[in-house]
């Protein structure tokens, strides 16, 4: 059982929005196909993955430099076979010879080509990425659901406070019971006014969370920290530059309210830091690491190890990117929610088309791998790369 052939490919999305760190337009992702030699009813067993949202797609380096790394290596790093299936191997050696430090520069195309492995795994194991990870690092324990939140409330120039209280009962109207709105990118006043109106909507202050995306001036974060504190929100999101974690400590020692970052973290050691040095408190605060930006599946599983020696529950980890990927891994590691970006990002948002959002969970579905397959649009992009399977 090998891995012959990797392919990958940019995927591109018009959109046009902004966050308080600027616009969102023409957003983009890599999707890779991992070809098997197992044949199955005439054709072969193919891995599939994506690196989800949120950077620069990862195909240069990919195509460059790690799935030739990937085709190259031994059965003892990459046995695709279950029985032996070694994460632990594999990502080491994708790691190989790689420097020390800088790890964003890699961290997705790693991640993203480790995913696709492990669903190559698990659809020759014929179980769901989650089950194969749930029984490896978590002695077979699988959440039946998982809470789902949406992340919305994006600025857009032709977009009112009246345009944010319907976009916000829209997705009440979709099942979701949590909604996450962006702050930042206007005057403070005028951000006050979005947060009163989607709070309208939603009711339940700790149904409302708000991302300022690191885009707040340091000079602006005394002031944002106390005209929220008193709002009782679900949390605030991403308050100052991802690895300034004084400023981070400083600004949750004014606001004092739950803060949530850790989506542009990329590895274990800057994990740890934050864990370390960030003032995150466990029980109070949210890690929202993303799956496949670092480094994949097995890393998500030590960091997890690592974190709880600072006393963190994964009921207190919240993975950025709604998406297959993260779905599964909230299933597998006993997450505390998902994210949702419904209409978003195109293609490149969502879960399995069959799956619905139900008083704010999604029910985990029954598929083999990450279930890319039961996502119909998405998965028209990933077929792309292997025309002549179909």
């Amino acid at each position: 059982m090998r891995i012959v052939d990797v392919r990958a490919k940019t995927v591109r999305v018009e959109t046009n929005m902004f966050n308080a760190r600027g616009s969102r337009v023409n957003s983009a992702a890599t999707v890779v196909a991992a070809i098997t030699d197992v044949i199955r009813n005439g054709k072969p067993v193919i891995g599939f993955s994506f690196s989800a949202t949120g950077f620069q797609p990862p195909t240069h380096q990919l195509n460059e430099r790690f799935i030739p790394k990937l085709l190259q290596m031994g059965e003892e790093e990459l046995a695709i076979d279950p029985r032996y299936f070694d994460p632990a191997a594999t990502l080491k050696a994708l790691k190989k010879n790689e420097k020390l430090g800088g790890d964003g520069e890699r961290a997705t195309a790693i991640g993203t080509l480790e995913c696709a492995v492990w669903d190559v795994v698990a659809k020759l194991a014929q179980v769901p990425v989650y089950r194969l990870a749930a029984d490896r690092y978590r002695g077979g324990r699988v959440a039946d659901k998982v809470e789902c939140y949406v992340g919305g409330g994006w600025y857009s120039p032709d977009k009112n406070v009246k345009d944010l209280s319907d976009e916000v009962q829209k997705y009440l109207d979709m099942g979701y019971r949590t909604v996450k709105i962006k702050v930042g990118g206007a005057p403070l006043v005028d951000d006050l006014k979005r947060v009163d109106a989607a709070l309208a909507v939603v009711g339940d202050p700790a149904r409302l969370a708000v991302d300022a995306n690191s885009g707040i001036a340091p000079g602006r974060l005394p002031e944002f920290a106390q005209a929220l504190k008193n709002y009782g929100l679900r949390w605030f999101e991403e308050p100052v530059h991802p690895n300034d974690y004084q400023a981070n400590a400083e600004f949750i020692a004014m606001y004092g309210n739950p803060v949530a970052t850790g989506e542009n973290q990329f590895s274990f050691e800057e994990l740890r830091n934050l864990a370390r040095y960030g003032g995150m408190r466990p029980g109070t605060d949210i890690l929202q690491w993303d799956i496949p930006h670092a480094y994949g599946m097995h890393e998500a599983a030590n960091i997890v190890r690592m974190l709880a020696e600072f006393g963190w529950s994964t009921a207190s980890m919240v993975p950025h990117g709604g998406n297959q990927i993260s779905l599964n891994a909230s299933a597998a590691f006993g997450f505390g929610a998902c994210e949702s970006y419904p209409d978003v990002f195109g293609v490149l948002s969502g879960y399995a088309d069959d799956l619905e959002v139900v008083d704010g969970h999604i029910a985990i579905g029954q598929w083999e791998g990450f279930g890319f397959e039961g996502q119909a649009a998405l998965f028209a992009k990933m077929r792309e790369l292997v025309p002549e399977y179909d």
